[in-house]
């Protein structure tokens, strides 16, 4: 069977199942298809399902004429019928790995996506999970459900685990994508790394391939957890200069110019994302059972909180200047997004900071040039509006939370009266408007 998949790989006869069609599904879905595999796509969502059947992508990473030429050329598919599952020859989870209510890790959709290829699997089939996770998912939780009805891992069926490493928008930003982006393979057994290093040689420029899928897990936490932690350096490093009087953007920008030794990381209103606020707490987790404290990483964590709370104190010390109280002011937050030029929210620290402003009485109007609507981590679902000249000109504080390309700062710091900038999105403005201006 090892053989027999590995020449369907090899001839892109073998037909890839994708599990999930969010921000990691889609973008997989879709090369996998442009490099001549049948690619079937599952999710819980007939509307999804409805639109990419239509050539119609609500991922900025993934056009809707790729999708379109792909339909014509029957090699893309997406459904709702989970017993399609044994159609597929590679199946790939890329579902979501959030946090629950006490900040631990919420297994439900790997569970419910393992449970289903569990009840459809057959021989000859390769399992692949990409979703982000604590070393041992694969091994503890998915492995013995497909094992259950007498088939071995290695033997008639194969399992690996390869992170993703989707970062929304860097497609257009950075010029880097599924197909550019290196990927990490970690097999149950030998077969299993050959057969999946095999699937992603199509996919992407190279394969990394690793010892087990423990390691393939931990690098990419590791991955995330390196940035968080110096993320956290450099906020605490912001926290430090506010009280001395010294702009820490002057000390990152002079600390750049080392040639080595040195990578730079900027200050900011709090973490967002799929990655960066989750991913660490999924290792402290799994720490635990080992009867270990991973205290580095908890008090990266605690100081990365800290930021929207700031954000908040600038905006009063901000007003108090121009002699107006927090109670009562119009506030217009700038920018709803985690990180720049994307439609992307989830746990975006504008949540945290609309939260802080309106407990205090202000009236927080939410400003979005790529987003029209969207979900509050309450559930409120909430509108933006456009930015107007009226709206900076009749507004106490125009906050930036998300340095969006879009936004005309010198307009934005002409027209307000006052400007909070968390993002140094300002830099460029001199003169007497700088003096509207506090910056993180």
């Amino acid at each position: 069977m090892f053989h027999e998949l590995m020449n369907r790989i090899h001839d892109r006869s073998a037909r890839v199942g994708v599990i999930g069609l969010g921000y990691v599904g889609l973008p997989l879905a879709e090369r996998a298809g442009r490099v001549g595999f049948s690619v079937l796509g599952f999710d819980v969502s007939p509307e999804r399902v409805m639109h990419i059947n239509q050539g119609e992508s609500y991922i900025g990473d993934v056009a809707s004429d790729a999708l379109t030429k792909l339909r014509a050329a029957g090699r893309l598919e997406a459904t709702t019928e989970m017993a399609r599952l044994r159609e597929c020859d590679i199946l790939v989870i890329c579902v979501p790995t959030p946090l629950n209510a006490t900040r631990e890790p919420d297994m439900r959709y790997v569970e419910a996506a393992s449970n289903e290829i569990a009840a459809n699997i057959r021989p000859g089939q390769l399992v692949i999970l990409e979703s982000t996770t604590y070393p041992g998912t694969t091994r503890e939780l998915i492995m013995p459900r497909i094992e259950r009805d007498g088939l071995r891992v290695g033997d008639q069926i194969f399992l690996a685990f390869s992170p993703e490493r989707i970062d929304p928008g860097q497609t257009s930003s950075k010029g880097y994508s599924v197909e550019n982006t290196p990927k990490v393979v970690g097999g149950v057994t030998m077969h299993c790394t050959e057969l999946a290093s095999a699937f992603y040689g199509y996919i992407t420029s190279r394969v990394v391939p690793v010892s087990s899928p423990d390691v393939a897990e931990l690098t990419k936490l590791f991955e995330n957890i390196f940035r968080a932690v110096n993320i956290a350096l450099v906020n605490e490093l912001a926290l430090l200069c506010d009280r001395m009087g010294i702009n820490v953007w002057e000390v990152i920008e002079a600390a750049a110019t080392k040639p080595y030794g040195f990578m730079k990381f900027t200050p900011g209103p709090g973490l967002g994302g799929h990655c960066i606020p989750i991913d660490p707490f999924y290792l402290t987790w799994k720490a635990r059972a080992f009867d270990l404290t991973t205290r580095f990483i908890e008090l990266a964590g605690e100081i990365n909180a800290q930021m929207p709370r700031h954000v908040h104190d600038l905006v009063i010390r901000a007003l108090n200047r121009a002699r107006k109280p927090l109670n009562g002011s119009t506030i217009v937050l700038l920018g709803i997004a985690y990180k720049p030029d994307v439609d992307d929210y989830r746990e975006s620290p504008a949540f945290k900071v609309y939260d802080l402003l309106t407990a205090d009485g202000a009236t927080v109007i939410p400003c979005d040039p790529h987003i029209d609507e969207f979900e509050m981590h309450d559930g409120r679902r909430m509108r933006t509006v456009p930015l107007t000249d009226d709206l900076l000109q009749s507004c106490d504080c125009a906050v930036i939370i998300t340095n969006h390309r879009a936004f005309d700062y010198e307009r934005i710091v002409t027209l307000a009266p006052v400007v909070v900038d968390t993002r140094h999105a300002t830099r460029a403005i001199q003169g007497p408007l700088r003096a509207k201006i506090t910056v993180l």
